[in-house]
């Protein structure tokens, strides 16, 4: 990267977002900053539409947000999903079949309409937090597979994430995109060709902003296009391996002492 960023991309559980899912007053400020100064901010995250609220609460401002690992794209100041590339019912019953028949205890839940809701298999365990929660709530395998779905998520008891997804994966065979963004051994699977790159590349485009003069934060597996794609893909200090090594960059610090406002800090020079 020659030039000082057009457009800043963040992740946000891991990256913006503290372990106890508050945004700092100094990541704040920066952000408020530098949208003053013209700067295009997106946030770009696995997080269902219904988990981005508590977010945008602690802000001063209200970028665009990647959902659901590029699925869907968020307007928050019209509360509208601007674009969305979801799995199929034909293509969800195939994936769900093929896990079925190779993954022993496999069970599923889908995000739908960018993750305003939530479906699952009875088995499939929820935070406590969306227990009874209108939008999220248990139906039938077949009912899940009724409608268009955001992301397949996919677990199969205690799993390593990173064996697992490799084995999701690999039971897809181009019929989807499978990561993680966790340690929990739960896998997220998006439609063929959806990752955040390819929806941040959709967004910059829109601001007639080049791949070159994008500056990207993440730290998970489900970060590494977009990392990847940016002219500066950032990993933060407490990032994965894989994204540690994949990387243009690390933060000097983690999310919890605002690795990535510490980060704009200095490129932009404040």
């Amino acid at each position: 990267m020659t030039q000082t960023p057009r457009l800043v991309a963040t992740d946000l559980d891991g990256t913006l977002v503290g372990r106890d899912r508050t945004v700092s007053p100094r990541t704040v400020e920066v952000l408020h900053r530098l949208d003053a100064a013209g700067i295009v901010i997106v946030l770009v995250t696995g997080r269902p539409i219904r988990w981005l609220h508590p977010v945008y609460d602690q802000l001063t401002v209200r970028p665009i947000a990647i959902c659901a690992n590029g699925a869907a794209t968020y307007d928050p100041s019209t509360d509208s999903i601007v674009h969305s590339t979801p799995i199929e019912p034909v293509t969800l019953a195939e994936i769900c079949s093929r896990l079925r028949a190779t993954v022993p205890g496999v069970v599923f839940a889908v995000e739908r309409d960018g993750g305003r809701e939530m479906r699952h298999e009875e088995e499939f365990p929820v935070g406590p937090w969306e227990v009874n929660h209108e939008s999220v709530g248990p139906v039938t395998h077949e009912e899940l597979l009724t409608r268009p779905a955001a992301k397949l998520l996919v677990r199969a008891g205690v799993q390593q994430p990173d064996e697992f997804t490799a084995l999701v994966g690999a039971c897809l065979d181009g019929l989807g995109e499978a990561t993680n963004s966790s340690s929990s051994g739960m896998v997220e699977v998006s439609a063929v060709g959806v990752t955040k790159a390819t929806a941040l590349a959709r967004v910059a485009r829109e601001h007639a902003v080049p791949s070159a003069e994008v500056v990207a934060f993440g730290d998970m597996p489900n970060d590494l296009a977009m990392l990847a794609w940016a002219g500066r893909g950032v990993a933060m200090a407490n990032g994965h391996p894989a994204v540690l090594a994949a990387a243009h960059d690390v933060t000097t610090a983690t999310n919890e002492d605002d690795g990535v406002a510490v980060y704009l800090e200095s490129l932009y020079r404040y």
